[in-house]
């Protein structure tokens, strides 16, 4: 008897189901990630801290059945002017011995994944001074004009790209209407977020890419780039309802270009390219790396055997097996901030499948603000429609504060 076909989109409520248990886990490694980085600390200890971490949430869920669970990112920690997610190996000495400084904004990217299905996560802490935990401080000047531009332009993104229509209210006429206008060209959407970037005299990082996330998949067919470099390819596509994307925003206290980096790759993710490996440590690297993180990027520190790994590599990636991402920086050397959310678009709006920590307003502090009207207008519209409140309601007559009941709720 031929078995049935799995229907692996997000009609299946498994498929939710496993997006947000590898949610879950992204974000509670996370969270003890970002109380890891501290000014003195390492970052190669604290990339493998994070993966022994996913290491363990993983092997607590979907226990006893034959589902494929690992990562669908290492965990990575760039320093203050690096963009791009970084992850150090043991065996090149000087990078080793790397060090977070007090003050400076790191990126922690990390995400796990169950049968394919893959939640990734980036935020940006500031790493807080000795005998400070990280978000005990206040963060004013230039790094809270950073985080604040940073958060409210990830805020404006995730409500641009929401489909036409998906929260229209009124009349079957009136949302048939909404549904069929155009949805937002990528050009509008970099121009808004520009907006928001000057408003706390910022810039956007220039090619920062949104991907349509997939089934052992996460460069998927549509994606978005924000401020595109002259020359430089074009996004094609937006959200649609029954989609998961991993959507990324980045500023620069720069002008936001980039240059490649003189830091070793170390991040690698296999292609579906075929090309026959002649040297032996290149095809037991290939190997490994197939069998442990399927088609998911992953650091060469991951791998059995660093050295082996540094030398195997090189034939991979020459024949197309491998894609090297090379290590980028911000071209002025200045601090830069990135957010990186995981979100499924259903009927009823925006569903996060692993995002940053809402950012404590109450602890960043600038002098700038944002007071474009339309702006303004977007950022109060909701991300997804209030289903279910009966019951939520029921639950929270206990509590006496409403406003931070709803903002929870939010």
């Amino acid at each position: 008897m031929a078995s049935e076909e799995v229907d692996y989109t997000l009609n299946n409520p498994d498929t939710l189901t496993k997006y947000k248990s590898a949610a879950q886990i992204s974000e509670k490694v996370l969270a003890s990630v970002s109380a890891l980085c501290v000014a003195g600390a390492k970052i190669v200890e604290i990339c493998e801290q994070g993966d022994k971490l996913i290491e363990e949430e993983l092997a607590k869920v979907y226990r006893g059945k034959k589902v494929n669970k690992g990562f669908s990112h290492p965990t990575t920690v760039s320093p203050s002017s690096f963009i791009t997610p970084y992850t150090p190996l043991k065996t090149d000495e000087a990078e080793a011995n790397v060090v977070l400084q007090a003050g400076e904004p790191v990126k922690i990217q990390l995400g796990a994944q169950i049968d394919g299905f893959g939640s990734i996560v980036c935020d940006t802490v500031v790493v807080p001074e000795e005998g400070k935990a990280v978000g005990e401080e206040a963060i004013t000047g230039r790094t809270a004009d950073l985080l604040l531009a940073t958060y409210y332009a990830n805020e404006l993104l995730l409500r641009l790209v929401l489909p036409p229509g998906v929260l229209a209210a009124g009349t079957d006429e009136e949302k048939t209407k909404a549904s069929s206008a155009k949805p937002i060209t990528q050009s509008r959407i970099s121009t808004l977020i520009d907006i928001v970037a000057k408003s706390f005299e910022v810039s956007q990082v220039e090619n920062t890419t949104s991907w349509l996330f997939e089934r052992n998949e996460i460069e998927g067919t549509k994606k978005i780039i924000l401020s595109p470099s002259e020359g430089s390819a074009k996004g094609d596509g937006v959200p649609d309802v029954g989609e998961v994307w991993g959507v990324e925003l980045g500023m620069s206290l720069g002008a936001g270009k980039t240059k490649t980096l003189e830091q070793r790759a170390t991040l690698h993710r296999r292609t579906t390219q075929t090309y026959g490996l002649k040297r032996p440590t290149s095809r037991k690297v290939y190997s490994e790396a197939q069998k442990k993180f399927g088609l998911f990027p992953f650091s060469l520190r991951q791998l059995d055997d660093e050295r082996d790994a540094k030398s195997g590599v090189v034939e991979c990636v020459r024949g197309g097996v491998f894609r090297q991402y090379e290590v980028v920086g911000d071209k002025d050397n200045s601090p830069v901030a990135r957010l990186l959310t995981t979100f499924a678009v259903t009927k009823n709006g925006i569903t996060k499948l692993g995002s940053a920590p809402a950012l404590d307003l109450s602890k960043v502090q600038s002098d700038k603000k944002i007071t474009d009207e339309e702006i303004l207008k977007i950022l109060e519209q909701p991300l997804a429609r209030n289903t279910g409140t009966k019951s939520k309601n029921k639950k929270k007559k206990k509590p006496a504060k409403k406003e931070g009941e709803e903002e929870a709720s939010e």
